[in-house]
């Protein structure tokens, strides 16, 4: 491959809900830049983008891939990413990176949850530029002028098509180009190969109008260029082209693609145009930053003569190569065998080897300029996220902001002597994928993994199998309840003990009674006189403070409680600071007992965002986990239910909704508050409880 100049790379991430087609686009651009010879299918497993064995075998994308090609004296750079909600990271991490988002859109199911992600994560996460493309019109029912009217619907006036389908349906191969107001035929032989022609009757004045439109709204974007418009009525090709390129680079004009894909129907018009207008590595002039350790900001240009600044957007382990880092060059140029900065970590590191990728395939390169995607190998402590800066320009680009996890699994060794080849295995997930998570919880005394969904999770899995050769039980995680009480009550206890030898001895006298919630246990004593030497009170705190940890009606730790050592009993010679902790433990638990203990739930905050068909679905079975709704809002074809819910009943909450809403679903959780549990469901945490400590557990 030449070497390109940053004017000359354009870096997409291909985007949008599951199954419309993204990897068959990229198979589709690749074939026709002669990057490969022949178009692959998810079906047969032998795609360029999936590649890995777990893609191949649910037969979806399950991490991004990045691509390569060269079209029209353009190297485009094309980040595959996976539709599946449960890998909505990928997705971000590649937007991170990318000068636009191509989002995919089916012809029969329209805007989806994951084309609105896609659009949410573009222009309000990272603000870059976004285009539409209607896929799938090969198929029966196809409809695009219903889907750019649920696209104008949802994302605005600006979205307008460049191509509109002839004949969209099982032969679907017409395509009527605004632009050039021509009409494309396409050969149904996967060839991408056309002829083209003037359209005539209809077809003419609807392009004439729509030509006319487009001109207007190019116009809009660049005052110069509204003021050719009013006085010559029209744009010359020359002004057209820079105009259409500013427009869709401020988000004045979204364009709307309409092809398949599969058949490589309207491919190339649609590189083309893109290679032609989109926005490029160049056009975004600021590349803003930190300095390394302070919050003062640092400008770079995207520019091979700035120092280099390049940002590490993903991560992975492959067999016998080790771990390849991919990173974007922002600034200046990173060369094999040089020495860079990781600026997040304060650490050096050697760009051994730079690679071009495209899937699994690996090139050597000298050298990656400003603008440019591509891989290093076995760098010794970078992982995702991070920025490689050279020594006299150090800088820190902003990290990805990941979405929060929302399944949780509690896990355990299969097998004896697993645990520290599971340490490892999870630690080094996480590095690859931040979207999952993994705690050592010592409250809970569990290992408790977190990521976007079952599918998820369950990827983890068999990763930590394949690679490390470990097998995890897997459970629901205990759920962190808290005991406190509502009354006040007093107790003495003595502790006395002599079995030869000095003896032990100590008496407490206590005070208990409610603190307010939020404020833990404040200890305190109102000791006067000398029955107690002042030195005891530790003791006694210790004690105390053992009792909240182990917890005393349900094994959960005791919050909320005011505590008054005011008196108690000693002995010159047997009392000591064991005597004093055991005393001051059991009479702790003794007033607990006594002041009406209860238990406290965590309450989680929930969003659900769902298509309207399902609203009364996702509304009963939040009512059935005892949840309550706070609020309704339209967004869209959508509604965003806002409740409470109880953690307890949001275990399988993931895997419940993709089922009610098809897989249409999403939704958050963060954590609220407290609250008393109900009688009858504490009952049961307790009975549990009981019974676990009379079986040893």
């Amino acid at each position: 491959m030449k070497e390109y100049i940053t004017e000359n790379i354009i870096n997409l991430a291909l985007c949008g809900h599951a199954t419309t087609g993204k990897t068959t686009l990229a198979e589709a651009m690749l074939f026709n830049s002669g990057a490969i010879k022949r178009i692959g299918t998810i079906d047969d497993g032998n795609t360029v983008s999936d590649f890995h064995e777990d893609e191949i075998e649910h037969s979806h994308s399950i991490t991004s891939s990045l691509v390569n090609c060269e079209w029209l004296e353009k190297k485009i750079n094309i980040i595959d990413t996976p539709g599946y909600l449960d890998f909505l990271g990928e997705a971000k991490s590649a937007l991170r990176v990318a000068d636009f988002a191509a989002i995919l859109v089916s012809s029969n199911h329209g805007v989806e949850v994951g084309s609105e992600l896609a659009w949410d994560y573009a222009k309000n996460g990272y603000k870059v530029p976004a285009l539409f493309i209607v896929n799938q019109l090969d198929r029966e029912n196809a409809d695009f002028d219903k889907v750019v009217d649920q696209l104008r619907d949802r994302f605005g006036n600006k979205i307008f098509p460049l191509m509109l389908p002839m004949n969209h349906g099982e032969n679907f191969n017409q395509i009527a180009d605004v632009m050039r107001k021509e009409v494309y035929t396409y050969e149904l032989d996967g060839s991408g190969n056309y002829s083209e022609k003037k359209a005539e009757d209809d077809w003419k004045d609807k392009l004439d109008t729509l030509h006319e439109e487009l001109i207007e709204l190019i116009a809009e974007s660049d005052d110069t260029l509204l003021e050719t418009f009013f006085e010559n009525g029209e744009l010359t090709e020359e002004e057209l082209r820079g105009g259409l390129h500013q427009a869709f680079l401020t988000g004045n004009l979204v364009p709307v693609f309409a092809i398949s894909s599969k058949h490589n129907v309207g491919v190339k018009r649609f590189m083309d145009i893109i290679a032609r207008y989109a926005p490029c590595a160049s056009d975004f002039k600021d590349v803003k930053g930190t300095k390394p350790g302070s919050d003062v900001e640092i400008h770079h240009g995207p520019s091979v003569d700035e120092p280099v600044s390049a940002f590490v957007f993903k991560t992975v382990s492959e067999p016998h190569i080790g771990e390849l880092s991919f990173f974007r060059v922002y600034s200046g140029i990173v060369n094999a065998g040089e020495g860079l900065q990781n600026t997040s970590r304060n650490t050096t590191e050697k760009m051994r080897q730079v690679f071009f990728m495209n899937g699994k395939d690996r090139k050597d390169t000298n050298r990656l300029i400003a603008g440019d995607i591509g891989a290093a190998v076995k760098l010794k402590d970078t992982h995702t996220g991070d920025t490689l800066a050279s020594s006299n320009g150090p800088i820190v680009l902003p990290p990805i902001q990941y979405p929060s996890p929302n399944m949780r699994l509690a896990v355990l060794p299969k097998a004896k002597g697993d645990e520290e080849k599971i340490s490892e295995g999870l630690s080094t997930l996480h590095e690859e994928d931040p979207t999952f998570g993994y705690i050592v919880d010592p409250e809970l005394k569990q290992t408790i993994i977190s990521g976007q969904g079952e599918l998820h999770l369950k990827m983890i899995m068999k990763r930590l199998k394949d690679r490390y050769n470990v097998e995890l039980d897997t459970g629901t995680p205990k759920i962190p309840y808290r005991e406190t009480i509502v009354g006040k009550a007093a107790s003495k206890y003595r502790h006395k003990k002599q079995s030869g030898g000095a003896g032990q001895f100590a008496e407490v006298w206590m005070r208990i009674e409610p603190a307010p919630r939020g404020v833990g246990i404040d200890f305190g004593n109102s000791l006067s006189g000398q029955n107690v030497d002042r030195v005891f009170v530790t003791s006694v705190d210790k004690g105390v403070k053992a009792a909240c940890v182990d917890g005393i009606l349900a094994g959960c730790k005791v919050v909320d409680v005011k505590i008054d050592f005011y008196d108690g009993k000693m002995h010159p010679v047997d009392s000591n600071d064991v005597s004093f902790q055991i005393a001051g433990k059991h009479a702790f638990i003794d007033a607990f007992m006594d002041s009406k203990p209860k238990l406290l739930e965590p309450i989680y905050k929930l969003e659900v965002k769902i298509p309207d068909s399902v609203m009364g679905d996702v509304m009963g079975d939040i009512s059935q986990r005892r949840g309550r709704v706070n609020g309704m809002e339209s967004d869209g074809h959508f509604q965003i239910i806002t409740a409470e819910i109880p953690l307890v009943n949001l275990h399988d909450y993931s895997t419940s909704l993709r089922s009610m809403s098809q897989g249409r679903g999403i939704f958050s959780i963060e954590f609220q508050s407290y609250e008393d549990m109900p009688p009858v469901e504490a009952k049961k945490v307790i009975e549990e409880y009981r019974i676990a400590r009379e079986q040893g557990h």
